[in-house]
């Protein structure tokens, strides 16, 4: 089963990120770390794709190293 739009935001957050804002239902979030942008698309209760899954996990690793 996926994870929520609002869990993958979550994590991020606990992790440091910062919602940089966006248009419609898109946010940016930054971190220090990180040159490039994470961009979440999609409100908080809808199911996560696969591959935004996959960039929010790939992020975070990246930041922990």
């Amino acid at each position: 089963m996926p994870r929520k739009i609002g869990d993958l935001i979550r994590d991020l957050e606990k992790e440091g990120f910062i919602n940089r804002g966006g248009k419609g239902s898109h946010r940016n979030f930054v971190h220090p770390m990180l040159k490039k942008p994470i961009a979440i698309s999609g409100n908080g209760n809808e199911d996560a794709k696969h591959y935004q899954e996959k960039a929010v996990q790939t992020a975070i690793e990246e930041v922990k190293k």
